[in-house]
């Protein structure tokens, strides 16, 4: 079966739930999964590198976060649990994806959405991410076009992007693009990679 069905608005791969168990900075997560949804198996190695590797917030942080690409919800899970004070976004096209986030983050500050239904005026301190790179390089360009901008002025951008299908050429876009982008960590094909926008000089 195709990867693309787990970016589509509706799956219709048959329901099969069934949980997963990971563990990000000492605490245990147990996350409802199911079929049609992305890395329902597992958490998926580029969000477990990207857990690991960016600077995840901590109690003091306040504003608004974005998981964009939400999936079943372990990025925005975690966020929520660290940063308990801060309002996350999660965002996802499929609709199966924010049902299950809606449920793994259930009784946190998490605000489960399409991507249209994100008022136009919210910015975001984080966008955290582990973006959909089977789409297409057209499509995912697209995506950081569309949501990048909305980081707020002193805000930072974490992005996953496996090595072997464009990590680096997205580093030199978003450079190209006017973006400060640094390389963090790169871990088992992965690129973990920190935006900002670029100081005024």
């Amino acid at each position: 079966m195709s990867a693309d069905h787990y970016f589509s608005a509706d799956p219709d791969a048959p329901l099969r739930r069934s949980e997963i168990e990971f563990s990000v900075a000492g605490k245990d997560y147990r996350l409802a999964v199911a079929s049609g949804v992305f890395s329902a198996g597992r958490l998926d190695p580029g969000t477990a590198v990207l857990l690991r590797k960016a600077g995840l917030p901590d109690a003091s942080a306040e504003g608004t976060f974005l998981d964009l690409g939400c999936g079943y919800g372990p990025i925005a899970r975690v966020l929520a649990t660290e940063a308990p004070a801060a309002t996350v976004w999660a965002v996802d096209v499929n609709s199966r994806a924010r049902e299950l986030t809606a449920e793994n983050t259930q009784n946190l500050r998490v605000r489960v959405a399409a991507p249209d239904d994100v008022p136009a005026d919210v910015e975001f301190q984080q966008i955290w991410s582990n973006p959909p790179t089977h789409v297409g390089k057209a499509e995912l360009h697209g995506l950081m076009e569309r949501w990048l901008p909305r980081l707020a002025p002193d805000g930072v951008a974490w992005l996953v992007i496996n090595r072997n299908l464009g990590g680096d050429s997205l580093h030199t876009w978003l450079t190209g693009l006017g973006w400060e982008v640094e390389r963090v960590a790169s871990q088992r094909g992965f690129r973990v990679l920190k935006v900002t926008r670029k100081s005024a000089d």
